[in-house]
């Protein structure tokens, strides 16, 4: 059983995840464009701030690891695929294949057991 402070370092580390998913989104939308030089490929508005995010979940997952149990850290990471999943179905139009539907599936099953038996 959890208690209220647990669960709610348990949400900033999801919002945390979730801000991550989001940065991958920007870099893969950076990378699909095309830049004049390589030093404009790395150094343009898009990446940097997509790395000033990843750096800000960096310290919220710290945050949050202060605690929640390191056996549930894991298992709230998991969400990230769903995340990206999720994106690259609505914003790059993505196909879902049976091996991403599997997989998906043991994810959420497995997030279901620790939730409910963990």
């Amino acid at each position: 059983m959890t208690d209220g402070k647990t669960l709610l370092y348990a949400c900033i580390l999801l919002a945390g995840v979730f801000i991550s998913a989001i940065s991958q989104v920007m870099l893969k939308k950076a990378a699909l464009k095309t830049y004049p030089s390589r030093i404009k490929e790395y150094l343009n508005p898009l990446v940097i701030f997509a790395y000033v995010l990843f750096v800000g979940t960096t310290f919220l997952s710290i945050f949050a690891y202060r605690v929640i149990p390191l056996s549930m850290g894991p298992v709230l990471e998991a969400t990230s695929y769903i995340y990206v999943t999720v994106f690259g179905l609505t914003i790059f139009k993505e196909k879902l294949n049976v091996k991403k539907v599997l997989a998906l599936a043991l994810i959420i099953g497995g997030i279901a057991v620790y939730s409910l038996l963990g």
